[in-house]
């Protein structure tokens, strides 16, 4: 299971960041099912993005409450004025 943390909780969307540590946690990147399933009761109509482990900010596609697939989006700092 990825262990991740909530940078923020918006009403449009949430932000999440990788922790790891890796040799002992998958990445968000590696257990996207997981982690869309365990956020997506509480996620409604907002988007979900994600900072990965190299520090890039993308998003997780949730359709139906399950992951379905990844978005490059921009922009892709979380430290942007969008993520404020």
């Amino acid at each position: 299971m990825a262990c991740y943390k909530i940078l923020r909780d918006c009403p449009s969307f949430v932000l999440i960041q990788d922790v790891g540590p890796w040799d002992s946690h998958k990445s968000i990147t590696n257990d996207a099912e997981s982690v869309v399933a365990e956020l997506a009761p509480g996620l409604g109509d907002r988007k979900l993005f994600y900072v990965d482990s190299e520090g890039d900010t993308d998003r997780l596609l949730v359709k139906d409450g399950k992951f379905a697939g990844f978005k490059s989006e921009q922009p892709r700092d979380a430290n942007s004025k969008f993520f404020r």
